[in-house]
């Protein structure tokens, strides 16, 4: 896919990665519709602010119709409320997996066929490394992403015949507002947006952003004693 002359739509675009993927975008020749649940928030030089909430189809329908010449969309809202599985807010738990799963999910189903129709083009999806390992202090949104992972390979094969190519990137911890009490090192969203825009471009179906999630995806092929030899 040509990234100059694309016209895409990033979720969750008004800060954190997000707001860097539209930036790098539009520095390769994009037409960019930036989403946001408060448009007015969006104050990156020549991006069309959009008002989306992905985890409202009224919100996700309306935006649907205000970019309807869509050839890229890019998944990356998130949430990251840090609730266990055994302890966490069932309404945090929830949270998560109605952003990352069920709010990915809207999103494509509302835009996959305006990008077929536009002659076919790519879905990318935002994973994590914690879509193939869980912290059990973030085991919310290590589930949510893991669900988030299946629906990627179950949406590939089934929009290939579309022309539409879906994507995800896998990545570990971002220098980003979510990652601000994390004291191990982090990457620089400036470099990851790169390497996210470089794998469309290449046509990637997994991209990899980083040793760590290409140690763990390699662990996946030993399972459990591999992902986890602290284990008894």
């Amino acid at each position: 896919m040509k990234i100059a002359g694309s016209t895409a739509l990033v979720t969750g675009a008004n800060r954190g990665f997000g707001r860097h993927l539209a930036a790098e975008l539009v520095a390769r020749g994009a037409t960019v519709y930036a989403g946001a649940r408060n448009p007015d928030t969006v104050d990156l030089p020549g991006v069309t602010p959009v008002r989306l909430d992905i985890t409202d189809p009224a919100s996700v329908a309306a935006a649907t119709e205000r970019a309807r010449d869509v050839n890229l969309l890019v998944n990356n809202a998130g949430s990251g409320t840090g609730a266990d599985l055994l302890h966490g807010d069932p309404e945090r738990i929830r949270l998560e997996m109605d952003t990352h799963y069920f709010g990915t999910l809207s999103v494509v189903r509302a835009f996959a066929p305006v990008i077929a129709g536009n002659g076919g083009g790519t879905v990318l999806n935002i994973l994590s490394v914690l879509s193939w390992i869980a912290l059990p202090n973030a085991g919310a949104y290590s589930a949510a992403k893991s669900a988030e992972w299946a629906l990627t390979n179950a949406l590939r094969t089934q929009l290939a015949e579309r022309n539409v190519r879906v994507a995800g990137l896998h990545v570990g911890y971002m220098d980003t507002d979510m990652t601000a009490h994390v004291t191990a090192p982090k990457l620089d969203p400036v470099d990851v947006a790169r390497i996210a825009v470089d794998g469309i471009e290449a046509d990637s179906y997994e991209i990899l952003a980083d040793d760590l999630s290409r140690q763990v995806r390699a662990g996946l092929a030993g399972g459990v004693a591999a992902l986890y030899p602290d284990l008894p």
